[in-house]
């Protein structure tokens, strides 16, 4: 049960309706819009849950789902189990389409994973239609929705005889018209025209009698008439005969067929409520794509934890204009039933509350919600809300006794298995009784046991919630220095309402602040104003120490390679002087040899004023040679590096890793869910976690060269294979954005201007996930459909920024 009768209206769930209602195609589905209900059988949540995952999922693996586009034929049948009554060949064509849609549904689900979609694969098990139904009636009646000349042997001589019959009456008329014309009986430019179903000639009046035959019409001047030839008149009277006949066989086709589908039609009915149903589930579940729903868990212990969760009109009207909505966290457990919400007007806590109320609402009426899958639901058989004012001038109601009706009804109703949510609890009356009345209320609903939430700007109601077991604290923050709003709850501490700070903000007089704030006094300065924005602070901080570890991390990485580096350099440069000095040796050597060669030679000349002059010419000259040789490059050692690697060794932050089928290896920075981040060389590269392997470290000469040769063939290969268009049609939703995502990546890698997403129609179910996805990536400046000539809404063209 749920309490008040506007529960609906109140919470905002008459708007969901309203969009479930505009995804139907389907007055059945319509119908089971206006059925849905609050329940608090988790057997039958847990089935509507499911029925609407398990659609997404096989319209995202098996394409887009047969068309639930059918009218409502339940009159029309209901009519026909009277004996002697026929179908209308009207009805029997939307009958026929109905038939066809029961049949595609029956064949669709033959090529599906039964283990997969249970609770569909039921529905679909109550289409149970003799196969002669569709058959036969595709035999009577075409697409156009007439019936055929096929449709019995008579029927077909019959309609073979009128048409001879029109072709021999329109024939004679010709005659009569050329007679008529070449007599100068028919006024200039008029032709052979129809009257009262006949053809028939324009005749000018004084000449209305000269051919004979049947008057029809006149024209508006009364100078023309419009007469039927003598012979056609005849020939058109037999085929009036004809048209009788024709009529009298399609009643006797259409009762025959009719007396043939009676006994089908209990199945029929049943196939019809199913298209009705399988219409209902379908808007179910596009209405949570468009929510970005999902299927929370469901407990039986009294726990409610919810998870970035957000409001699904507050989230369709946000991204209308561009914003995002501050996802919600809260957390209601045996503990901490009730929890008491404070904070500053307009910071958020009726958008809390509301979440919280329409969110257990919706699940319990069997749709899925816009929050992580991971969030835990309770199912409760009592939902009480008070929001807003309920004065009534014929009841004679003032705000606050509305307020106090709703009270009375949930003291008297709450058990433990009740979730309640109360706005603005105690308001309406003067504060120091109304906050009175408003605590008092809040024990009596804890001794209760029941759960729930409560906003409040009661400084009684926080400090209850400080003594009370069961009872917690929580605050919408609210930057006191910006004076803005944060629409964040944190639980454990009650919050400011920043009355004078806002006033302030919005120009209230300052000579009235002051002296409300000297009227106030000290007595109630409140300290939860300094423990919020010390909280907050708090929070700045920690991103602050974030971003400081990362840097101080970043840091850490360049001065072990820079220390690395550094040892490279001081054994390369010890090398150099080796090798200089040895080189330096070889010279003085080779120097040495040449002198005490020329000394002896001299010797030996005898001092020989020529002799030693050709010596000492020999000298100078090889002296010269030993001045023009130059020091031998010193050759950089290659370092050819063996990389180990440990395949069966699990990997973490900080190994190195190699990527396989690649040279390419560096260090791992971060691993999320499956991606993982790799440093290679400073550049950071993202790869599949099942493509590394843990390996041995590269000196960092041997990882240069390895990983630049590596990402230069890497960039080749993607560039030769690389096409301009991506295929995804029939591929299950995260298969789809793996795939996307990689190709979106390497348009950009290789400088690609503009690239086609070929997804399909069939529900939009593919193409809505993609967009959603493209609209995130900032390089990407537009996107759209194609021309129709190229694939229209079946193919995303999409062109990159440059």
């Amino acid at each position: 049960m749920y309490y008040p009768e506007n529960f609906e209206q109140k919470i905002g769930f008459d708007k969901i309706r309203d969009i479930l209602k505009s995804k139907c195609f389907s007055v059945q589905g319509r119908e089971f819009v206006d059925k849905i209900r609050f329940s608090s059988n988790i057997r039958i949540v847990k089935k509507l849950h499911d029925q609407s995952s398990e659609f997404i999922n096989l319209v995202t693996i098996h394409g887009s789902f047969p068309s639930t586009e059918f009218s409502d034929m339940r009159p029309v049948l209901a009519n026909l189990k009277t004996p002697g009554s026929y179908i209308l060949s009207e009805d029997l064509h939307e009958l026929m389409h109905s038939l066809i849609s029961l049949n595609e549904i029956k064949s669709y689900f033959r090529n599906t994973d039964n283990d997969k979609y249970p609770e569909l694969l039921f529905l679909a098990s109550r289409i149970n239609l003799d196969p002669s139904l569709l058959s036969n009636a595709q035999k009577i009646i075409d697409e156009k929705g007439d019936i055929k000349d096929t449709a019995s042997p008579v029927l077909n001589n019959i309609r073979k005889s009128i048409s001879s019959k029109q072709s021999k009456a329109l024939k004679e008329t010709r005659k009569a018209y050329e007679f008529a014309k070449k007599s100068g009986y028919i006024p200039e430019n008029s032709e052979i025209t129809i009257r009262n179903g006949r053809s028939v000639i324009p005749l000018k009046a004084s000449n209305k009698r000269a051919i004979g035959g049947i008057i029809h019409d006149e024209s508006s001047t009364g100078q023309t008439a419009f007469v039927e030839a003598p012979v056609s008149f005849e020939i058109h009277n037999e085929i009036i005969e004809l048209e009788n006949e024709e009529r009298r066989e399609v009643i006797k086709i259409l009762t025959e067929f009719t007396d043939f589908l009676r006994p089908f039609i209990p199945d029929i009915i049943v196939g019809q409520r199913t298209l009705g149903i399988f219409d209902f589930v379908k808007a179910k579940a596009n209405t949570a794509l468009l929510f970005k729903a999902s299927q929370p868990v469901l407990n039986t212990k009294k726990i409610i934890e919810i998870k970035n969760a957000v409001h699904p009109l507050l989230f369709l009207s946000h991204k209308e204009q561009g914003k995002k909505v501050v996802p919600l966290d809260i957390n209601i457990n045996p503990e901490n039933r009730i929890i008491i919400i404070s904070g500053p007007n307009a910071g958020g806590k009726s958008v809390c509350l509301k979440t919280v109320g329409l969110l257990q609402y919706m699940l319990q009426c069997g749709l899925l919600i816009p929050a992580s899958p991971d969030s835990r639901f309770h199912i409760f058989s009592r939902l009480f809300i008070d929001i807003g004012d309920e004065q009534s001038i014929e009841n004679d109601l003032s705000t606050y006794s509305s307020h106090l009706l709703n009270m009375k009804y949930f003291l008297a109703n709450s058990n433990g298995n009740t979730i309640f949510l109360i706005d603005e609890f105690g308001t309406g009356t003067e504060p120091q009784f109304g906050g009175a009345i408003a605590e008092a209320t809040l024990e009596q609903l804890n001794n209760n046991q029941s759960f729930g939430v409560i906003t409040t700007h009661y400084s009684n109601l926080k400090l209850a919630a400080e003594k009370l077991p069961g009872l917690v604290n929580a605050a919408m923050l609210f930057d006191s220095k910006k004076l803005q709003p944060l629409y964040k709850l944190q639980v454990g501490k009650p919050g400011s309402s920043f009355t004078f700070e806002i006033a302030e903000k919005i120009g209230f007089p300052c000579d009235v602040l002051n002296r409300a704030r000297k009227k106030s006094g000290n007595k109630y300065v409140r300290f939860d104003k300094q423990l919020q924005q010390l909280e907050i602070e708090k929070l700045n901080l920690e991103k602050q120490k974030q971003k400081i570890d990362s840097t101080d991390s970043n840091l850490n990485l360049l001065m072990d390679k820079y220390n690395s580096l550094m040892k490279d350099l001081e054994k390369s440069k010890k090398q150099i002087i080796k090798e200089a000095r040895e080189q330096a040796a070889d010279i003085i050597n080779e120097s040495n040899k040449a002198v005490e060669k020329t000394i002896r030679e001299i010797k030996e000349a005898g001092a020989d004023k020529e002799k030693t002059k050709n010596i000492r010419e020999i000298l100078n000259k090889k002296k010269e040679k030993l001045k023009k040789v130059k020091p031998e490059p010193i050759r950089k050692k290659e370092v050819i590096e063996s990389i180990s690697t440990f395949p069966d060794a699990p990997v973490k932050v900080g190994d190195f890793v190699k990527i396989k089928d690649t040279n390419t290896v560096g260090e791992l920075l971060s691993v999320n869910k499956d991606e993982a981040v790799i440093s290679v060389n400073d550049l950071k590269v993202t790869t599949p976690v099942k493509k590394l392997v843990k390996s041995s470290a590269p000196s960092i000469k041997a990882q240069r060269r390895t990983s630049y040769q590596s990402i230069v063939h890497d960039i080749n290969q993607k560039a030769a294979k690389f096409s301009l268009s991506l295929d995804l049609r029939g591929k299950r939703a995260d298969e789809a954005m793996a795939l996307l995502q990689k190709y979106i990546d390497e348009a950009l890698l290789l400088n690609i201007r503009e690239v086609s997403i070929l997804h399909g129609k069939g529900w939009g179910i593919l193409r809505e996930i993609i967009r959603e996805y493209l609209q995130s990536v900032d390089e990407i400046e537009k996107f759209g459909d194609a021309p129709v000539d190229m694939g229209g809404a079946g193919i995303t063209k999409v062109h990159f920024r440059f």
